[in-house]
């Protein structure tokens, strides 16, 4: 699963397996808004990109999946070293899938549920 967004990012994937994804994104002053600090739609992004990619991983081969619709809620600050976005399936279906995310600010080894994610992928065969 090479997206060109994971380049620009610099975020990794980090674990994978079936129905999971899990991204994490080191601090940049690029993704900030304030010295630390995450900006949320650098968040948003990681959320999406976790849910919709545990989505992915329930394809067969030679589908692909594209985000439909999601929904982030910010919790708390996203501050520190890095970020983690662990997606998780809910309901894996051929056309329409619907995965959850959690992003954890992760700082001084402390992790901190900073945003929760609702993604839902539209799946297709590959052209």
């Amino acid at each position: 699963m090479e997206m060109p967004i994971a380049a620009h990012f610099g975020f990794t994937i980090t674990d994978i397996a079936p129905g999971y994804l899990e991204v994490t994104q080191p601090y940049r002053p690029e993704l900030s808004f304030k010295e630390g600090f995450f900006q949320a739609g650098a968040v948003g992004t990681l959320a999406d990109f976790a849910g919709a990619g545990a989505c992915f991983t329930m394809l067969p081969a030679g589908w692909l999946a594209a985000t439909a619709d999601y929904t982030v809620k910010l919790l708390a600050p996203a501050s520190g070293e890095k970020i983690v976005a662990r997606g998780r399936i809910i309901q894996a279906r051929k056309v329409l899938s619907v995965a959850a995310s959690e992003v954890y600010s992760i700082k001084d080894g402390q992790e901190t549920l900073c945003a929760t994610a609702l993604v839902t992928s539209r799946n297709f065969a590959a052209v």
